[in-house]
């Protein structure tokens, strides 16, 4: 039985659901881990998490069907980058399958937070691990806890998805062969006091360029970016340096192997901003955000897709990948995870 909530009206926010999965690792290796309605964590003052920022996380989303199922989308693909993320901050690797199962298990605990098809709203789902023993030398922590919690969201867009405006940004979201290709809690924390100041400026979002020269376009604060040019192509930015989105990498097999078009992955100049026709923003929560101007230093760049409407190939990705994730799209293979 669906919770009496007011699906359509939901903030993309937090709230506390039934239950939430946990597992600790100790010891070399990690217990058999367990659903639990106690939401609160109680650890050292010293734990790594805290003095070192010893943490990862991701985001995925479970939702209803236009048949009534619920399912999400490519946990396999979160269980993968997680696992990179781990490797990559000293931390143990939460097993595949088990994660996967995981996500399934924990979905299942909270059906009834699950919110119906066509309100606009998603289950979102936080799988996260951090260092929770007592570190006082930097060091990494020998103890770990993998949670995962979930609660039910608003759309990202209230009123529709209308074209955002950003900015070129002076700063760097991550470090040159740094962390910016994991999804470490600290590359966030990075980019807090710069997307408060965006805010405050009037934009929407910050367009990092490379940390080495600052010449190249690499993604925003949480998302990857998209660009259309002239001909059709698609073309999004590669560096070393970018977090491997999903919803990215998705959109690109959509537009390849459903829509026909050509693609490009590759290094995006700065200089190139002026000849696209459409950009935009890509990500779990939203899907595409779709961006209208782009300000550089003074200098604006106007979008022709414009500033009231999504254009029109950033709208035929969006309405494919939703209608694949909400069942009206056949997809490929194996995208589609059923949990009941």
């Amino acid at each position: 039985m669906a919770k009496d909530i007011d699906w359509g009206n939901l903030p993309f926010g937090y709230m506390e659901t039934n239950k939430s999965f946990v597992a600790n690792w100790k010891d070399g290796a990690w217990d058999e881990g367990t659903l639990t309605s106690d939401h609160t964590i109680t650890m050292s003052e010293c734990a790594c998490v805290l003095q070192y920022a010893q943490t990862c996380f991701e985001g995925l989303k479970a939702y209803t069907t236009s048949d009534g199922k619920v399912v999400t989308f490519r946990p396999d693909l979160n269980a993968d980058r997680m696992a990179d993320s781990c490797t990559r901050l000293e931390m143990p690797v939460f097993p595949k399958e088990k994660f996967i199962q995981a996500v399934i298990d924990v979905v299942k605990a909270n059906l009834d937070f699950v919110p119906p098809y066509g309100s606009g709203a998603t289950l979102y789902i936080r799988p996260f691990m951090f260092g929770s023993n007592a570190v006082i030398g930097v060091k990494p922590a020998t103890e770990f806890q993998f949670r995962i919690l979930v609660t039910p969201v608003g759309p990202y867009f209230k009123g529709g998805v209308k074209p955002i405006k950003v900015r070129i940004s002076d700063r760097d979201r991550a470090a040159p062969h740094g962390t910016g290709d994991i999804k470490a809690g600290l590359n966030y924390a990075m980019s807090l006091y710069n997307i408060v100041d965006a805010h405050n400026c009037g934009y929407a979002e910050n367009m990092y360029t490379d940390p080495a020269t600052h010449t190249y376009i690499e993604e925003t604060g949480g998302a990857n970016i998209l660009f259309v040019d002239k001909k059709g192509t698609l073309i999004t930015p590669k560096s070393g340096s970018i977090l491997p989105s999903i919803t990215r990498r998705s959109l690109i097999t959509v537009a390849k192997d459903i829509l026909g078009m050509k693609v490009e992955e590759r290094p995006v100049n700065k200089k190139e901003l002026k000849k696209f026709v459409e950009c935009g923003l890509c990500g779990t929560a939203a899907v595409i955000s779709p961006i209208g101007q782009i300000d550089d230093h003074g200098k604006s760049i106007m979008l022709p897709s414009g500033m009231e409407n999504i254009g029109p190939v950033m709208q035929k990705l969006r309405e494919t990948l939703t209608g694949i994730q909400m069942g009206t799209v056949k997809g490929p293979e194996g995208w589609v995870v059923e949990i009941n």
